[in-house]
């Protein structure tokens, strides 16, 4: 073999060699930098494990309804000429129904005339009143023509009073030609049609005020004595909960179910007339307990778990077990005391012993 071709396989070797070291260094390199980083400092949120009072809740069925719920009517016969459409938002004093007021308008002018006929008879009579009794100073006319003169004009006064109160009352049925809107709010529901004939009393649309809510719920009456009147509870609706304070307790349950009703305000809430939510109603007396954010929870198939942070910024793994829940907040049983710092975010990969670099609290 030549000397240059053994030269060349000789420093072909020495390269693989050099290669393989290499890439071995690389792979024992890499497993050693990342579990320096995942058992470096770690960036965690934590919260304060604080005292509450809590109680068992039982969760029952409720609506939402509107405290301003009204079906409008008509207060005079007649034919609709106007009808607000469905989904029409109004103000309170606003029209949401016109009738046909021609026949009322006519007997405006009736009784106009009326009173001013009334009236042109008083004066006259007044007159004869006047004379009458000039006449009688001289004895020129009897008592009996003064008596009769005074008599005639009390009862013409009295026509043009009755004359008068029938045109207020016609003023007021012109008036109720329109059917106006009590509040503000959204007409949801149109029962009669423009052209149709309207009696008295006649429902002609639904409106409703889709700002001013509650939810209305009934629970079991063994309970009653745990709900008052601005107490705050949990209201479920779909995955998210909120609270809501109990605007009034009925008192008197039903007799045929046993329920007691509970009313809770929403005002200001974005939610749907009709839809339905659950409740959380109170079924015992409300004790004190130790409670932390549900996110502080690291749920295991060997049981629950939250990480809490000692003075020197490392990370301690306690078991607990929970018990009563309040929105975000949960019950814990364990070695874990209230002020302690527990850990919310970034609890999921973190090892015990571990320390770390809380961001926010």
């Amino acid at each position: 073999m030549k000397p240059y071709m053994l030269m060349f396989r000789t420093h072909r070797k020495t390269l693989l060699g050099n290669a393989l070291l290499g890439g071995l260094a690389i792979l024992i390199a890499v497993p050693l930098i990342g579990m320096a980083q995942e058992y470096g400092p770690a960036l965690v949120k934590v919260v304060d494990a604080r005292m509450q009072s809590l109680s068992s809740v039982i969760l029952v069925p409720g609506t939402v309804i509107s405290r301003d719920d009204a079906r409008l009517s008509a207060e005079v016969d007649g034919r609709l000429l106007e009808v607000a459409e469905v989904g029409t938002a109004v103000k309170a004093g606003d029209p949401v129904a016109v009738v046909e007021a021609e026949s009322l308008r006519l007997l405006t002018v009736e009784l106009q005339a009326e009173i001013r006929r009334a009236e042109a008879r008083l004066v006259f009579l007044e007159n004869e009143v006047s004379r009458y009794n000039t006449l009688a100073k001289t004895n020129l006319a009897s008592a009996n023509q003064l008596e009769q003169a005074r008599s005639e004009q009390d009862v013409a006064r009295g026509d043009l009073d009755v004359a008068r109160a029938r045109l207020a009352q016609n003023d007021d049925q012109l008036a109720r030609t329109r059917v106006l809107a009590p509040f503000d709010g959204v007409v949801v529901e149109r029962l009669m049609q423009p052209g149709e004939r309207v009696a008295n009393g006649g429902v002609v649309v639904r409106l409703v005020n889709q700002q001013r809510l509650e939810v209305v719920a009934r629970a079991p009456l063994e309970y009653f004595g745990f709900s008052e009147v601005g107490e705050s509870l949990q209201i479920q609706v779909g995955p998210e909960q909120l609270a809501a304070t109990i605007r009034t307790v009925v008192a008197v349950g039903d007799e045929n179910t046993h329920q007691f009703e509970i009313r809770l305000d929403l005002d200001g809430q974005p939610f749907q007339v009709g839809r339905t939510v659950r409740v959380s109603v109170p079924s015992d007396d409300s004790r004190q307990v130790l409670t932390v954010p549900r996110d502080a929870l690291v749920l295991r198939p060997e049981g629950a778990t939250v990480f809490v942070i000692d003075a020197q910024h490392q990370a301690k793994q306690v078991s607990v077990s929970t018990g009563l829940g309040s929105g975000d907040w949960i019950e814990i049983n364990g070695d874990v005391s209230a002020g302690e710092r527990v850990v919310t975010r970034g609890n999921e990969r973190l090892q015990p012993g571990q320390t770390v670099e809380i961001i926010d609290s």
